[in-house]
């Protein structure tokens, strides 16, 4: 039998939040949304930090229970580190932002919703009214790592630090060398048209072609920076440079100088991601880190270790560890 494989110390409560803000979204997707809040053993009513963590792109709440071969789950990972591991209490709050494109980089746009609204003022809200909360960090990896910088410089009243696993950061390098491989395959397998990519997508299963990733990052990240609008000609990839430019103000990296006040404000910033990662986050984490020492953050914890952009589920317990330290 695994080390993993017993019973949990802590506890797991299972809510569900009818949201205002995501009611008649364009998309159609579920207003009333699952919300998980961990609590740490013998820690029921006391006020502790509160650990955010949210998904990449893809990720459903439910996923955080899916185990791989000889290794725990997230949620078990999770229970070990404060149960057996010395962690300092701290609360995680596992978010839903999921979206029928995959998700929603956890902004407001009229192409899928209200999610940075839902996060910040119904989330956080519902769960500061359940559970006494001393502070609050925010976390996740790939677009989850995308929302974890973004989010406290847009509201720094509510959250005190921030953990990026391999976000995504610096566009021109995560974002548009797919451009080309989208042109092609629309022009090859569609027509042309990402109205017949959705219609075949739909009709069987998931990511069985194999520029399915890149059809469906392309599209959903269009959603969230430029409500829909392509920032390339789809029939030769040429940059539409206006659209393009709305992309780019949402880019962590171009953000710091405008938020300055905001991330130095900060009480904990943790970055990290492989030195091998397919989408070159490992360079836009390095990027990030350069733009806040530029502005004065110097006290930022920074790591590239050797691995991919997959299978790094084992990093989240360090930076919670790093938050709960940092915010207590």
């Amino acid at each position: 039998m695994e080390p993993w494989s017993r019973e949990p110390a802590g506890r797991l409560d299972e809510h569900e939040l009818a949201s205002a803000a995501l009611a008649g979204n364009p998309l159609g997707d579920p207003s009333r949304r699952p919300l998980w809040v961990y609590v740490p053993p013998g820690a029921d009513d006391a006020p502790l930090p509160a650990v955010y963590l949210i998904q990449g792109m893809t990720g459903q709440i439910d996923m955080w229970r899916n185990r791989s071969a000889f290794r725990p789950t997230l949620l078990e990972l999770v229970d070990r580190l404060f149960a057996e591991e010395g962690c300092p209490p701290a609360r995680v709050v596992f978010v839903d932002a999921w979206t029928s494109l995959g998700g929603s980089q956890f902004l407001d746009s009229p192409a899928t919703g209200n999610y940075h609204t839902y996060l910040c003022d119904e989330v956080v809200p519902f769960v500061d009214a359940r559970y006494p909360t001393s502070a609050r960090g925010i976390a996740g990896k790939s677009s989850g790592g995308y929302g974890a910088m973004v989010t406290p410089m847009l509201r720094p009243d509510l959250f005190a630090g921030l953990a990026t696993h391999a976000g995504d950061a610096l566009f021109e390098l995560c974002y548009l060398t797919e451009f080309p491989q989208v042109v092609r395959a629309l022009r090859d397998d569609y027509d042309g048209s990402y109205a017949r990519f959705w219609e075949d997508f739909r009709s069987r299963p998931a990511f069985t072609k194999p520029a399915d990733p890149q059809l469906l990052n392309t599209y959903a990240m269009a959603a969230c920076y430029s409500a829909g609008e392509l920032p390339f000609d789809s029939a030769t990839g040429r940059l539409r440079e206006d659209v393009w430019e709305r992309w780019l103000a949402w880019d962590p990296v171009r953000m710091v100088d405008a938020h300055a006040d905001a991330l130095r404000s900060l009480r904990a910033v943790y970055i990290d991601a492989g030195t091998r990662d397919e989408y070159f986050l490992d360079l836009g984490a390095e990027a990030f880190r350069r733009a806040l020492e530029r502005i004065g953050v110097r006290d930022v914890f920074f790591e590239l270790f050797d691995a991919k952009h997959g299978a790094i589920e084992y990093r989240y317990p360090i930076a919670i560890r790093y938050l709960a330290e940092r915010l207590r």
